[in-house]
């Protein structure tokens, strides 16, 4: 089986498509890129097929290379046969390739293999032939100094016969089925951590059991996690009558002498070996599942948060509010430089609320401040009200943002290199700041985990994890384009085909030789060759630039074409650009060429009616309730204006103003039946919820979206 013929099991397009977008993939083109502008050789494939396919091939290659290392294993041990290499050859089911090899290979020193040792080999092999009836007799003839009576001899035979179902191909097979369809969950509390602290969000599971396939992943992960701070014992089980039928059907041949051997073999079997392994083998298929289930609503949930509306290039006041260490206030110009600082103390118990609004308005006068920006944590509703009562003698919006992962970012070697000469309070502030101006430019910055928009990130795999978020991240970055003069490295390394080294090379470029005037000085970066140029130029934005394309989409491959298109209606490229009346009259198959196709042409001309378009809506103020300001004022019944902070599987986290977010639980998003919460709400989103229950011991709040 060829990668095409591997990946088109998968992939819905034509093979031909395939082959080209592996083709790119190999030529180290990045999906971005591949995506945006190579359609036509692609077939117009979107990012998330191209994402398949990259995982398909990768995933071909790992089973290519493991059957290599498989026949080379089997061929060192002088074992392999014309059939058994032809089977391993043939399959691309890394569990059958398994299988097969397991005979083969190196283990511990088992039962069976003290067994061999000791010559019983033949007799197990008589055994289980299942046509001898004087068993007994047969087995004094392989007694010796290891083997000193009968008894020993039969217990060794079973040894050997019990491995052999264990390696027993269709055994497994149809146990996994079993498995498959039918194992059940089981849990029992430990009873000596029954009382210990954290042990009460874990009781639902104390006493529990149901069918694993039926466990949706939130639950599954929730019980694993329990097992693993030892609050529980977790067992995968089936119906053992089951498993015994089904094996028996595929060794025992009738009854004689030799039954009853081969009987407690099986059992002996089961229990020792194939129990283990394949319930074990299941859950982790499970888990695995489980775990690309909330990867990808981490995924979602991050990409939702990196492409927030941004309130653009303004000057912004940003506060990290407190009670006792004060609030830290940072004033920031256009591109979130710092320009000053300071501590006010509005809140108990120094209560200077007079001189802290005084001091705010002062700054905003001095700076020009555009807008204010609010973390939500800690004293964020007290300074919100604080704000909204100083009569500014300027327009000032005031906004409350997610101060989630600031005190990571504040804390990391990203922050210290940028501000080495403050502490991490007003690092923590300008993170506050920034991120209501930029959202993305400020959140690649900080390691997504620590943002807080995904369920059990720390129990899945932990590089799967990473590379998913990673595409996300690069998705979201090269969707919207990066200002290469004002872009951090950080920023910038997220950019299709730069990375790492280059942003740092870009950045360092920049301040030895001035901001960019046109794409085509990239290629003066050290290090930055033409494939990386190819990869990267339509990404990256320069405003006021000498070429008025390099603030759009347009590759710069495609200019000629632009220019000649703007040549066939005597205007100049810059009047053809934003000029909607005038690119209507423009006919793109007129413009084909080998290299430029219609679906990049049709993409051109929709980028030259609005280029450098951000997709991103604009920021938009939100008002909470200003009578509720903790969780001892909520009742049940109340309404209450929340934004969506946290998506779920099982539902969606509601912010309300408060410390404390509320569940919306899947069943209360609408009425009737809720398949994915995605359909009905997304992060960030302006909601109406009603409380329905309050526990202020546990801090946890309900809330539904049917009013």
């Amino acid at each position: 089986m060829t990668n095409i013929d591997f990946i088109s099991k998968t992939v819905t397009t034509s093979p031909k498509n395939i082959e080209k977008t592996v083709q790119l993939l190999q030529e180290d083109c990045t999906i971005p890129f591949i995506s945006r502008y190579r359609k036509d050789m692609t077939g117009n494939l979107d990012e998330t097929v191209i994402e398949q396919i990259a995982k398909l091939q990768k995933e071909y290659e790992t089973i290519v290379k493991r059957k290599e290392s498989i026949l080379s294993s089997i061929e060192e041990q002088n074992a392999l046969t014309p059939e058994l290499k032809s089977k391993i050859e043939q399959s691309f089911d890394l569990q059958y390739i398994e299988d097969l090899y397991l005979p083969y290979k190196k283990k511990k020193r088992t039962k069976a293999d003290v067994a061999r040792e000791n010559g019983l080999e033949p007799l197990a092999k008589i055994i289980m032939s299942q046509n001898n009836d004087d068993v007994d007799f047969l087995a004094s003839k392989y007694l010796n100094e290891n083997v000193i009576n009968e008894d020993a001899a039969l217990q060794g035979a079973r040894d050997i016969i019990a491995e052999w179902i264990n390696e027993n191909i269709f055994v497994r097979k149809q146990l996994r089925r079993l498995y498959q369809r039918k194992a059940t969950i089981t849990t029992k509390v430990v009873k000596s951590k029954k009382e210990e602290e954290g042990a009460q969000k874990f009781s639902q599971y104390f006493e529990w059991e149901e069918n694993l396939t039926k466990a949706p992943a939130h639950r599954l992960m929730a019980m694993l996690r329990a097992e693993n701070e030892g609050f529980i014992k977790f067992k995968v089980e089936t119906d053992i009558d089951e498993a015994y039928d089904i094996i028996d059907e595929l060794v025992l041949k009738g009854q004689n002498n030799c039954t009853p051997h081969v009987q407690l073999a099986i059992e002996d079997s089961y229990k020792r070996l194939l129990q283990p392994a394949i319930s074990n083998e299941i859950l982790q298929e499970a888990k695995a599942k489980a775990d690309g289930n909330s990867i990808q609503v981490f995924a979602n949930n991050l990409s939702q948060l990196l492409l927030a509306p941004p309130l653009g290039e303004k000057r912004i006041l940003a506060i990290d509010p407190g009670y006792r260490s004060g609030c830290k206030v940072v004033c920031l110009d256009e591109k979130g430089d710092l320009l000053y600082n300071e501590t006010i103390y509005p809140h108990a118990p120094q209560n200077e609320q007079s001189m802290a609004m005084k001091k705010i308005k002062s700054m905003v006068n001095a700076y020009n401040i555009d807008a204010i920006s609010i973390g939500n944590g800690t004293a964020s509703r007290e300074t919100e009200f604080l704000i909204k009562k100083i009569a500014f003698d300027r327009p000032v919006q005031v906004f409350v943002v997610s101060e989630a992962g600031a005190s990571v970012y504040s804390a990391s070697k990203t922050a210290r290199e940028e501000f080495p000469n403050y502490d991490v309070t007003v690092r923590g502030s300008v993170s506050i700041g920034r991120r209501l101006s930029d959202p993305l430019a400020e959140l690649v910055k900080i390691d997504p985990k620590a943002i807080g928009v995904g369920q059990y990130q720390h129990d899945v795999d932990q590089s799967k994890l990473k590379e998913e978020l990673d595409t996300t991240v690069v998705r979201c970055v090269n969707s919207v384009g990066v200002n290469l003069n004002t872009a951090s490295k950080h920023l910038l390394s997220y950019v299709s085909g730069i990375g790492e080294k280059l942003a740092e090379n870009i950045v360092n470029y920049r301040s030895e030789n001035g901001p960019f005037e046109d794409r085509k000085q990239l290629k003066k970066v050290p290090r930055l060759g033409d494939k990386a140029y190819q990869q990267a130029a339509a990404f990256i934005r320069i405003k006021e630039g000498k070429n008025p394309l390099d603030n759009s989409a347009v590759h710069p491959e495609a200019y000629a074409v632009v220019e000649k298109m703007a040549k066939d209606l005597k205007l100049k490229v810059n009047d053809l650009i934003g000029n909607k009346e005038k690119t209507a009259l423009i006919k793109p198959e007129n413009y084909i060429t080998p290299e430029i196709g219609l679906l990049t042409l049709k993409d051109i001309l929709k980028e030259l009616e609005k280029p450098g378009l951000d997709p991103r809506k604009a920021a938009k103020i939100f008002e909470f309730d200003p009578n509720v300001k903790s969780i001892s004022d909520l009742k049940s019944g109340m309404i209450l204006p929340g934004i969506v902070n946290n998506i779920t599987n099982f539902g969606c986290f509601v912010d309300i103003g408060i410390k404390e977010s509320g569940l919306v639980h899947i069943s209360q998003l609408k009425a009737g039946f809720v398949s994915d919460v995605n359909e009905v709400v997304k992060l960030h989103q302006h909601v109406e919820v009603k409380v329905t229950e309050v526990d202020e011991d546990r801090k946890r709040i309900q809330l539904t979206m049917i009013l």
